[in-house]
């Protein structure tokens, strides 16, 4: 018995102190939204009549109890929307969450008349104050098209909201207005006028005042967004690029993704020493990094120490996509982050590459069938194409994206042809038109980028969607072909997601688990070209250098899927704006959000 005394004790003092300091953020986030739930339903729901507080209540002056009505809707719906951000533990959310909590008890003090909210609020207001010292996060990257989302979002929710209003009053009603004659009377009300719906006594004054509440509400808040100081996007700067490419110029041969850190709409944070760095960008609150650390392997833990303060000190999610094997190694054992293969990256070897084989028949007839059918191919340095014919091809390849957005991060550079990249490869196809020593029609593009002094790796493939198939075949059988006179020992062609299930799952002996899952990869292939990177990749008989995600707890894994799919531009939540409400440029910062300018590194 004398040994339990003490677990007993140790447990009361658990229950007593209350949750760990960390994890108070989440729990108030979620309490938030419950307390902006309460609020909102105070304001919205006729006052009970029956509660004990109502005789203490009346001495209250007549006309609060509509504007307390309004307050309590106002501040449910503020609570409900600095839920995340108290989840984040940002600090601006919590100063808004300290003054809303009062105001909101107060107010349905005075209108609901119990004491319920009000302890609810309160007691949720001891822990925000006690733990003050936990909200600490810093802004988030700020853009315009904010404004209009919530315009958009607020507008929609106000009007449901306001119907819900104009409803819960059936026998104080006059008449029987239709649903039409609703709909009517919220939209006045939101914009402050009288609608044609009527109520007895004061119900009408009451209703009048919530619905300009949701208004009122709706217009501040996204004038606030629209015109609040920005947090301008990630962009590198020029000082920041020379010393990335500083660092490529004597360690870019490690990792193929090393020239991909130069996208100019990622930030950057460096080691101590100035030997490493981590290009990242951030995403819908996940801070998102691609490849390996640029730089000495000696120096990558002090780069990912500065990436994961960052991380914290702005409460992001911290994850990186297609790191190699050596990468995750280094990542999880400095910072105690969780490794998962992504996927493998196709290497040839330009030394044993041939067309000679079985193996090769199908590609080494498609490249005969093209070229009789009058194609040419030219394989050069960017630096060796004049200005005329670079215009012409960035020109070609806006023209032939296959989509409204651009793709790609990870492994996109994000553009063609600019001087500071005269290392970079361009192949070109052309339709001939017989008149000699004079190339045709220009009909498909390949770009690649450094990698170190003897590779390159694979950013984009366009084609004219009138040109013959096989054009994409042809200019990387063209690349290849042309590697040794270029000083090329090894290309990277495209990344193949989950290629090892997909290889794995399709031969005899696959288990019912392993052919379920290659049945859904397949399946998600209609959309994502899974399968058919991974087909496509195969013909060119590749070795296979697996990429793995880098992730913090598996729960967030859906989280950083989503915000890398709206990285590589398959997702896209911008909406078009205003003028007015356009991003301006911006002096550069060395931590935000990343924004367009993307390029397809799939086929």
């Amino acid at each position: 018995m004398s040994g339990e005394v003490p677990t007993r004790s140790h447990r009361m003092r658990r229950v007593l102190s209350g949750p760990r300091p960390e994890a108070v953020p989440a729990l108030v986030g979620r309490a938030c939204a419950l307390v902006g739930l309460v609020d909102i339903g105070a304001g919205v729901f006729p006052r009970f009549r029956h509660s004990r507080m109502h005789t203490i209540a009346e001495v209250l002056p007549g006309a609060l109890g509509p504007f307390a009505a309004a307050l309590a809707l106002s501040a449910g719906i503020l609570l409900l929307l600095l839920a995340h951000g108290l989840k984040r533990a940002k600090r601006r959310a919590w100063r808004a969450a300290v003054v809303l909590l009062p105001a909101g008890a107060m107010a349905q003090f005075s209108y609901r008349h119990s004491l319920v909210g009000v302890l609810i609020s309160l007691a949720l207001l001891a822990p925000l104050l006690r733990h003050r010292d936990q909200f600490s996060a810093l802004p988030d990257p700020r853009s315009r098209w904010r404004a209009l989302a919530n315009f958009v979002l607020m507008g929609a929710g106000s009007l449901a909201l306001g119907l819900v209003i104009v409803s819960v009053h059936p026998n104080r009603l006059v008449g029987d207005p239709s649903l039409a004659d609703r709909i009517t009377h919220v939209l006045y009300g939101l914009f402050g006028f009288e609608g044609p719906v009527d109520y007895q006594g004061d119900t009408s004054w009451t209703v009048a005042v919530s619905l300009g509440a949701l208004g009122l509400l709706t217009a501040i808040t996204t004038i606030y967004l629209a015109f609040r100081p920005e947090h301008p996007a990630a962009r590198l700067t020029a000082e920041d690029e020379a010393r990335l490419r500083a660092l490529l110029d004597k360690h870019g041969g490690r990792d193929s993704l090393g020239h991909f850190a130069l996208r100019r709409d990622k930030a950057v944070v460096f080691s101590p020493s100035g030997k490493a760095a981590v290009t990242y960008r951030v995403v819908s609150g996940v801070m998102l990094a691609s490849g390996d650390p640029i730089g000495d392997v000696e120096a990558w833990p002090g780069a990912i120490e500065r990436f994961m303060d960052e991380a914290r000190a702005h409460s992001w999610t911290p994850a990186v996509m297609g790191c190699s094997e050596t990468g995750g190694e280094v990542w999880t054992r400095e910072t105690g982050l969780d490794a998962l293969e992504l996927g493998d990256e196709a290497v040839v070897d330009v030394a044993d590459f041939s067309l000679a084989g079985r193996a090769m028949r199908n590609v080494r007839q498609m490249v005969k069938r093209i070229e009789r059918a009058g194609y040419q191919t030219r394989v050069r340095r960017v630096r060796d194409l004049g200005d005329v014919e670079l215009d012409r091809i960035r020109r070609a390849a806006e023209d032939w994206r296959g989509t409204d957005t651009e793709r790609g991060f990870s492994m996109a550079l994000g553009r063609i042809g600019d001087p500071s990249d005269g290392d970079c490869l361009i192949a070109t196809a052309h339709k001939a038109d017989g008149r000699p020593g004079q190339y045709g029609d220009l009909k498909a593009i390949l770009h690649f980028v450094p990698w170190g002094t003897d590779g390159v790796s694979l950013d984009l493939m366009r084609r004219d969607r009138s040109a013959d198939p096989g054009m994409n075949e042809l200019l990387i059988v063209a690349a290849l072909q042309a590697a040794p006179r270029l000083g090329i020992t090894r290309v990277s062609l495209n990344f193949a997601m989950f290629r090892s299930a997909l290889a794995r799952g399709e031969k005899i002996g696959a288990g019912p688990v392993l052919r379920v899952w290659r049945g859904l990869l397949v399946f998600l292939s209609r959309w994502f070209q899974i399968e058919s990177l991974y087909k496509f990749n195969a013909k060119f008989q590749p070795r296979w250098e697996p990429r793995f995600v880098v992730y913090r707890a598996s729960g967030d894994l859906p989280r950083i899927g989503f915000a890398a799919m709206q990285a590589e531009g398959f997702v896209n939540l911008a909406l078009p704006l205003p003028r007015f409400l356009r991003r301006r440029t911006a002096p550069s910062r060395a931590c935000a959000h990343a924004v367009t300018e993307r390029d397809v590194r799939a086929a």
